[in-house]
Formats: C-alpha cells, structure tokens, sequence
C-alpha cells in the first residue's frame, strides 16, 4: 500500500456491501459480541485498512493492542508462510518441533520473572490467566487470590472471577470461581479513598494490609495477587511505581505470588518489553497475548523453573504453542526488539505531547496518561469535579469512525490510543487533527 496522508472515504459511510456484512452477522453470530461501528474490514497495511466498499481507514486500536507489527508484516507473513508449508500443528504439549522452543527461549530470556524461566503456551489471554492461578495454586497450595477493581482478566470462568471492570461480564454467570477479594487500584485520578498522591501515604495499599488481610482474607491463603502494571479495560490507568513496589513488598511478607498480567502492555507496547518493567519490580508469573504472535491466536505463561514445576499431566492444551503461531511470534519478537520497542517510545513521546496540547484547547479532557503506544485520554465533564463522561467518549468514537479513524474506549469514559508499534508521527499526526476536530465538533453539540 502506497503511503497514505489522510483516511479515504466513498460516498456513502458505511457502504452498501459493509451493511450487507453487519446485517448477514446479526443472523449467524453470537449476540454477545461487542462491536462499537461497522467496520467491515477487507484488507489492511500496516496502519491503513481498507474496508468491504473501499474506504480506507486508519487504526488507532490495532485489534485491541493485537497487531504489534502492523498489518501483514511482510516478515510476519513470510514467516507465517514458510511454516505453513512445512507443518500446520502438532501438538506442542505431546510433541517436540524448533519453533516452539525458539519463540519459548526468546521469552524467557526477556522476562523479568528470574534468569532460569519456563514458558507454557496457549490460544489467548485468558486461557493464560486461568493456567496462571492454576500454576499459582498449585505451587503456593493456597486457595485464594486477591484482584483489583477496574480489571480485565478475560472471560472464561476463573478469568472473570478476577476481572472486576463491568457487571455485564458477569451477570447471569454465578456463581463464579470462588477465592476472589477484589480491592482498589491504585488510580490516583479517582482515589477512592479521596487522598491525593504522594501524600495518600499508598492508602490503597495500606487498605489491603490493615482492613483486608485482617478482617475478611487471612493472608496464609492467598496465593497470588493478580495485578495488571498498567490496568487496560480500567482506563489505562498508570499507577504510581511505590504503589506496584508496595505491591511487592506485601506479596513477599505473606508468601503470596505477583501475578504480572501483561496481556495488554507487553510485547513492547510500553516502549519496554513489559508493563512492569517500568516499575523496576520483579512479578513471580507473567501472563501473555494480544501482541505476542502479532495477530495470531497465542498467549503464554512465563514463570522461573522453582515456581512452574507442575508434573506431567497437570496442565496442557491441544493446540499449545502451535508452528505457525510460534513462527508468527518469533518474527514479532524480532521486529520489536530491532525497531518497535524504540518507535513506541518515540511516537508515543510525541503523542503524549500534542495530546497535552489538545488538552488545553478542550476542557473536556480531564486527563492523559500512558506509557509508549498505550495512551489514555479520560473524557470529563468538569475538570475539578473529574465527573465522567461516558456519553461524550461514544459519541467521540462513533464522529471518528464517521472520518475515517478507528478507536475504542477503555473504562466508564477514556478514549484508547493504542496504534500498530509500527505508526509514524506522520500517521499520528493524521489521527490526532482528525480527533481534535472530532472533540471540537461534539463538545459544541454539549
């Protein structure tokens, strides 16, 4: 695709064969799904996608944090490619092959999980985060976990007894996994404790040890505090890093695990290869996906050999670690540790910056926040009160896709930038005018 320098659209938006699509979806597919416009995607470059009738359509959320590399790499999908012709699957957990243990030594050399690290593969985030509490319990013999209120943890049953980000996710399920005590994250832009940081003293912490751990949870019989170091579905919330210390320092006063979910933010999102690196703490297991195998259905556990020692038997997957998934993600990990993982902090440094100056033309913006290409911009209704607004947020989503850029939101009422790492400050420029004009449009209409 040739070098694009704004969205192309034709006549009417969506068009007729886009409609089509949506309406022969709505007969055949589960209600469940969650879509916010009709896109009706045909192909796609980089960060450029054209839909069904040829509208061409940049990406701000690349498949929800998904597609690291961009679209169709070129090495991606060679590599892709290349092992298709050899062998589709053989199952990994039952068998050896190279790529699986390429992609694994890759990883564990990466993870700040310890030197000596162990990977189990899987088909998504949450497959990972249920073989997490699995690995958790198993190791610790302890049965109960602590979560965090505004997190996502995926969907399937132990998942979302972790997850705490809407009761839509769980009405109509219980009961859930039990052994689950949610508490506050430490979201210093809505405390709710109404403390300010750095004077709040880390209340929230506080909260935990003095009211939790000594009222309703003995602390013997957790095993894992399950944390995301940057909260994704929340809002993209960035925590204060003696808060995630803290966090550390309480999970080894009690002998419990620190689970480092970093489905969203790893992969070089951050502009480091993990969320918690930032914080400089050591997590005892890490979870994986979204931008691992660069839109290939993958996940990963990654822990140290003391903490993943689980017997034979003890947990598997059919299609664990599967060739052509490993291939796709050994060229992804590649890909960002040559060039991506540096553009994410580049482009995300200027992105943050002409956000903070939007930020001042509209009073709307309440607050930005972010690390490399995870960027949140919370949508307020009045700056001092930090009321949400959650009308504004859709309202800003659905007149961008009406222009041409894709985005999504995060939490009750923050806008999430998380582009391909691949975008230039050219594209983001693209997208950027095209949301200043946007907030200018649908504010006046308030």
């Amino acid at each position: 695709m040739k070098v694009l320098k704004k969205p192309i659209l034709r006549g009417a938006f969506p068009g007729p064969k886009a409609r089509a699509i949506v309406d022969r979806d709505h007969k055949s597919l589960s209600p469940s799904y969650t879509r916010s416009y009709p896109a009706v995607i045909e192909k796609a470059q980089g960060v450029w996608m054209t839909d069904v009738d040829g509208n061409v359509l940049l990406d701000f959320c690349a498949g929800i944090a998904v597609n690291a590399t961009g679209h169709s790499h070129p090495q991606v999908v060679k590599a892709i490619t290349e092992q298709a012709n050899k062998f589709l699957h053989y199952s990994g957990t039952d068998f050896y092959y190279s790529p699986e243990v390429e992609l694994a030594e890759r990883l564990n050399a990466i993870s700040p999980t310890g030197k000596d690290n162990r990977v189990f593969f899987c088909n998504s985030g949450a497959e990972a985060v249920e073989g997490a509490l699995k690995l958790a319990r198993y190791y610790t013999k302890r049965p109960q976990f602590i979560a965090f209120i505004g997190a996502f943890h995926g969907r399937t049953m132990g998942a979302v007894s972790c997850t705490g980000s809407k009761t839509t996710q769980k009405k109509g399920f219980f009961p859930t996994m039990p052994g689950v005590t949610h508490v506050p994250y430490p979201n210093c832009y809505h405390c709710v404790f109404n403390k300010t940081y750095p004077g709040c003293k880390l209340e929230c912490v506080k909260y935990i040890e003095d009211v939790v751990l000594k009222t309703i949870l003995p602390p013997e019989e957790v095993a894992a505090i399950v944390f995301e170091p940057i909260q994704g579905e929340g809002g993209y919330v960035v925590p204060p890093k003696e808060a995630v210390v803290a966090l550390r320092k309480l999970a080894d006063k009690h002998g419990m695990l620190l689970i480092s979910d970093e489905i969203q933010a790893g992969m070089g999102r951050t502009g480091k290869w993990f969320g918690i690196d930032h914080f400089g703490v050591k997590p005892d297991i890490i979870t994986m996906a979204k931008g691992l195998a660069s839109g290939m259905p993958m996940g990963a556990i990654i822990a140290s050999s003391q903490v993943m020692s689980w017997k034979p038997g003890s947990h598997g997957n059919t299609f664990s670690g599967n060739p052509v998934c490993c291939a796709a993600g050994i060229a992804t990990y590649d890909l960002v540790k040559k060039d991506l993982m540096k553009n994410s902090v580049v482009v995300g440094n200027y992105m943050m910056a002409e956000l903070k100056k939007m930020q001042r033309k509209h009073p709307v913006i309440g607050d930005i926040r972010g690390k490399g290409l995870m960027i949140g911009v919370e949508l307020v209704k009045d700056r001092k009160t930090r009321e949400k607004d959650h009308d504004l947020m859709e309202a800003v989503i659905q007149e961008a896709f009406k222009r041409g850029l894709l985005m999504l939101g995060c939490g009750t009422n923050t806008l999430r930038i998380c582009p391909p790492l691949i975008i230039t400050k050219q594209e983001a420029k693209v997208g950027l005018d095209i949301l200043d004009q946007v907030l200018k449009k649908v504010a006046k209409k308030r």
